[in-house]
């Protein structure tokens, strides 16, 4: 009889077992059965129970493809089988594996996305072929071992954020990250759409936000203190039909995106496109463009009706974009908003007294406040940086805590959820390491083993307030990451290490057992490989990594990776 249940009888569960799968991240239980290995070949058939057509068809597309198999519809277990099924009993993201020769693959979830994240798995136990697009060699019979695993996340929003304002990412790159967040068991993707230096998202009734907003008349390659320019007009943007796309392949992997436009900071690109946007009586606004620098730019909306009325146009369209059962979360920034023209302006210094709001930190509050009620209104969550605590913070907003872990200590203790991703330990845009070959060595030095060693809930977090962190996400910046493969290299293999914080009930950061982990790395690069990832090696960049394409200026001699 076939059965999931991880019962004592036939089932042995060394201490290394884990390590010995390779599994990132790791399951909370993993045990070898009595049986021998699952073979897939043309026989391999797969039924999918209710609820499980988006695990069946990601199967039939990554698994069938890789090997050319057809994986076709057939019995519900046994030998040769591949089984999806659901149990509400379970954790909705929450699975069983169990694989063996005689009892075939059986996969069940305690929701969709619990099935999809242990296909996830199997195609982990199936070893790097799994991850690659090539016929099968003759004779080869990739196999799974026989083994018994029960999994679960340890936290609900386990995330990435790209910014696509600083340097684009091309649609088809954006819909790569969504394919290496689902192998890593990662459900959110955080989408920095808006900045200074660029709008990347159409908005059909405001055209000049992407007409004008979406292209800087040159570009600076490496940090703020370069002096590199590539003169070049650059730009781009993703159309209304390419956020569908996006927003349903995501949806397919069981993938939540948070769209973030930034407000009332971060806006001069905005404000270039739309000039009555910004403070008029203290800055030629008509005079901007998006910004050609990194940092953070002093220009920043006016607090006036037009402008909210104007972003409610905006947010309407982002609504319908990013439909309320993918996006339940809104990013509106809210971070690092210069007060220097509120306080010069005679028109933000009359509204400031006529809202009774106090002072410009009470403006700001009052931007958030308005925005956390017009969401709030439509069925949608307000979230932003850990500076829209300044001057109050809004009801039922939450916060993604960047500035340490202060911001989120305070809000979760006021009752508000909160995403921890502290600068000094996931902000995957800083170097991996300190030495000279590293490409363009900015910010902090945070290794594999430091963002493994990151615990999201602090030691001195109240019981109920650790109840309202929500979970963790890595930042990727992208001021000094101009293509593909400088991403790569700055993201992976640390979000691997994430992934296992957000996703696996680890020890305290002193006891986790590093050394296992980077073994288990060792099975996993090779995945990294076949996905073709230009991750960071071990041992430090390679020459190829070193060239400038990669870490600088792609202007001054090897041509860029793209």
């Amino acid at each position: 009889m076939h059965t999931d249940t991880l019962s004592p009888a036939g089932i042995h569960e060394p201490a290394d077992t884990v390590t010995a799968l390779g599994l990132v991240p790791a399951p909370a239980r993993a045990r070898t059965r009595d049986d021998a290995p699952f073979v897939l070949d043309a026989a391999t058939t797969l039924s999918a129970g209710p609820g499980t057509g988006s695990t069946e068809r990601w199967l039939r597309s990554t698994l069938g493809a890789a090997y050319g198999l057809p994986l076709a519809a057939g019995r519900a277990g046994g030998p040769g089988a591949i089984e999806l099924l659901t149990d509400p009993g379970l954790e909705p993201e929450g699975y069983r594996l169990t694989a063996g020769a005689t009892t075939g693959v059986r996969i069940t979830g305690g929701g969709p996305a619990g099935v999809f994240l242990g296909a996830q798995t199997l195609r982990q136990l199936l070893g790097p072929g799994a991850f690659r697009r090539a016929p099968l060699a003759p004779g080869a019979r990739p196999t799974v071992p026989a083994v018994g695993i029960e999994d679960a996340p340890r936290f609900a929003w386990r995330g990435f954020m790209l910014d696509v304002a600083r340097h684009f990412t091309p649609k088809d790159d954006v819909l790569r990250h969504l394919d290496l967040l689902a192998a890593h068991k990662l459900n959110v993707f955080h989408f920095h759409l808006t900045d200074d230096q660029g709008w990347r998202v159409e908005i059909k009734r405001y055209p000049r936000l992407t007409e004008t907003g979406a292209w800087r008349s040159r570009t600076k390659y490496g940090h703020r203190s370069s002096d590199l320019w590539d003169e070049t007009p650059y730009g781009g943007f993703y159309t209304q039909d390419d956020i569908r796309e996006i927003v349903a392949y995501a949806a397919e992997r069981h993938i939540r995106v948070v769209p973030e436009i930034e407000i009332p900071g971060h806006s001069q690109a905005a404000i270039a496109a739309y000039p009555e946007l910004g403070n008029t009586d203290v800055t030629d606004t008509a005079a901007l463009t998006p910004w050609d620098r990194w940092g953070v730019s002093t220009h920043v909306l006016a607090p006036t009706e037009a402008v909210l009325r104007f972003y409610e146009g905006v947010f309407e369209e982002i609504l319908a974009l990013f439909p309320a059962e993918v996006s339940p979360f809104v990013h509106v920034g809210g971070d690092e908003c210069p007060k220097d023209e509120w306080k010069e302006s005679p028109a933000a210094q009359a509204r400031i007294a006529e809202l009774g709001v106090g002072d410009e930190d009470g403006l700001q509050s009052w931007f958030v406040r308005h925005f956390d009620r017009w969401l709030t209104a439509r069925g949608r969550r307000l979230i932003g940086w850990d500076e829209i605590l300044e001057g109050g913070l809004a009801e039922g907003a939450a916060v993604s805590s960047w500035r340490g872990y202060a911001g989120g200590v305070a809000a979760a203790e006021a009752g508000h959820d909160v995403v921890m991703c502290p600068v000094q330990q996931v902000y995957l845009d800083y170097r991996q390491d300190g030495g000279p070959d590293e490409p363009i060595p900015i910010g902090y030095v945070r290794t594999l083993e430091d963002v493994y060693r990151f615990e999201p809930v602090p030691p001195d977090l109240s019981q109920e307030a650790a109840r309202h962190v929500l979970g963790t996400q890595g930042n990727a910046w992208t001021e000094v990451m101009h293509n593909r493969a400088r991403v790569d290299y700055q993201v992976y293999p640390r979000l691997a290490a994430l992934a296992e914080v957000a996703w696996s009930e680890l020890p305290a950061p002193a006891d986790r057992d590093f050394a296992a982990f980077a073994t288990r790395m060792e099975a996993h690069y090779a995945r990294l490989d076949a996905l073709g990832v230009e991750y960071r090696p071990p041992g430090g960049p390679l020459p190829w990594q070193r060239r400038p394409g990669i870490g600088g200026h792609p202007l001054e001699g090897a041509p860029p990776v793209v």
